[in-house]
Protein backbone atom coordinates (compact mmCIF):
# COMPACT_ATOMS: atom_id res chain seq x y z
CA UNK A 1 0.00 0.00 0.00
CA UNK A 2 1.36 3.71 -0.36
CA UNK A 3 1.54 6.13 1.99
CA UNK A 4 -0.92 8.75 1.66
CA UNK A 5 0.59 12.16 0.14
CA UNK A 6 -1.37 15.52 0.09
CA UNK A 7 -0.07 19.03 -1.02
CA UNK A 8 -2.08 22.19 -1.35
CA UNK A 9 -1.92 25.98 -1.35
CA UNK A 10 -2.76 27.37 2.38
CA UNK A 11 -3.80 30.94 2.47
CA UNK A 12 -1.94 32.66 5.25
CA UNK A 13 -2.30 36.91 6.49
CA UNK A 14 1.01 36.96 4.88
CA UNK A 15 0.50 35.33 1.74
CA UNK A 16 0.20 31.56 0.20
CA UNK A 17 2.60 28.85 1.09
CA UNK A 18 2.48 25.06 0.14
CA UNK A 19 1.43 22.74 2.98
CA UNK A 20 1.92 19.22 2.58
CA UNK A 21 0.77 15.84 4.57
CA UNK A 22 2.55 12.20 4.34
CA UNK A 23 1.54 9.20 6.30
CA UNK A 24 2.07 5.55 6.26
CA UNK A 25 1.13 2.82 8.74
CA UNK A 26 3.37 3.47 11.74
CA UNK A 27 4.15 7.77 10.86
CA UNK A 28 3.64 10.59 9.49
CA UNK A 29 4.83 13.95 8.90
CA UNK A 30 4.13 17.52 7.74
CA UNK A 31 5.84 20.63 6.28
CA UNK A 32 4.57 24.06 5.76
CA UNK A 33 7.19 25.51 2.66
CA UNK A 34 7.03 29.13 2.66
CA UNK A 35 9.32 31.02 -0.53
CA UNK A 36 12.31 31.78 2.15
CA UNK A 37 11.82 28.68 4.29
CA UNK A 38 10.17 25.74 5.64
CA UNK A 39 8.28 25.58 9.31
CA UNK A 40 8.06 21.65 9.68
CA UNK A 41 7.53 19.04 12.30
CA UNK A 42 10.07 17.49 14.79
CA UNK A 43 10.90 14.80 11.99
CA UNK A 44 13.39 17.75 10.00
CA UNK A 45 17.36 17.88 11.36
CA UNK A 46 18.24 21.65 11.56
CA UNK A 47 21.86 20.60 11.64
CA UNK A 48 21.64 19.36 8.06
CA UNK A 49 19.57 22.34 7.45
CA UNK A 50 22.41 25.00 8.53
CA UNK A 51 25.04 22.53 6.74
CA UNK A 52 23.03 24.13 3.72
CA UNK A 53 22.16 27.28 4.94
CA UNK A 54 18.46 26.55 4.68
CA UNK A 55 15.86 28.47 6.97
CA UNK A 56 13.51 25.65 8.84
CA UNK A 57 11.49 26.30 11.84
CA UNK A 58 10.48 22.97 14.11
CA UNK A 59 7.54 22.17 16.42
CA UNK A 60 7.13 19.25 17.69
CA UNK A 61 4.02 17.62 18.35
CA UNK A 62 3.27 14.78 21.09
CA UNK A 63 1.95 11.30 21.15
CA UNK A 64 -1.58 13.09 22.08
CA UNK A 65 -1.12 15.29 20.15
CA UNK A 66 0.79 14.60 16.42
CA UNK A 67 1.72 17.34 13.93
CA UNK A 68 -0.21 15.43 11.16
CA UNK A 69 -1.62 18.03 8.77
CA UNK A 70 0.69 21.19 7.95
CA UNK A 71 -2.67 23.50 9.28
CA UNK A 72 -1.34 21.63 12.33
CA UNK A 73 1.74 23.84 12.61
CA UNK A 74 -0.22 27.01 12.34
CA UNK A 75 -1.12 27.60 15.92
CA UNK A 76 2.05 24.74 17.33
CA UNK A 77 4.95 26.16 18.98
CA UNK A 78 8.05 26.77 17.13
CA UNK A 79 10.91 24.35 19.92
CA UNK A 80 14.18 24.93 17.16
CA UNK A 81 15.17 26.80 14.15
CA UNK A 82 18.20 26.82 12.04
CA UNK A 83 20.65 29.82 11.88
CA UNK A 84 19.37 30.88 8.66
CA UNK A 85 15.84 31.10 10.08
CA UNK A 86 17.18 32.89 13.27
CA UNK A 87 18.60 35.23 10.52
CA UNK A 88 15.45 35.87 9.60
CA UNK A 89 13.73 36.60 13.07
CA UNK A 90 12.44 33.57 13.65
CA UNK A 91 12.42 32.06 17.26
CA UNK A 92 11.49 29.70 19.54
CA UNK A 93 8.03 30.21 21.24
CA UNK A 94 6.62 31.51 18.08
CA UNK A 95 4.20 29.99 16.80
CA UNK A 96 4.20 28.31 13.36
CA UNK A 97 2.09 31.68 11.65
CA UNK A 98 4.24 33.87 13.16
CA UNK A 99 7.55 31.88 12.17
CA UNK A 100 5.93 32.03 8.32
CA UNK A 101 5.26 35.91 8.92
CA UNK A 102 8.83 36.66 9.48
CA UNK A 103 9.93 33.67 6.36
CA UNK A 104 7.95 35.97 4.59
CA UNK A 105 8.55 38.91 5.55
CA UNK A 106 5.69 40.46 7.28
CA UNK A 107 7.50 41.86 10.35
CA UNK A 108 5.77 39.28 12.67
CA UNK A 109 6.44 39.46 16.35
CA UNK A 110 7.00 36.57 18.54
Amino acid sequence: MLPDASQRTLETPFGPVIGSSYRWQGGQYCAIHTAHGVVGCGIFDLACADVFSMAFAIARGTPEHPLREPEDLLGARIVGVSAAAHAQGVRPGMTGLEAIGQMLGSGADS
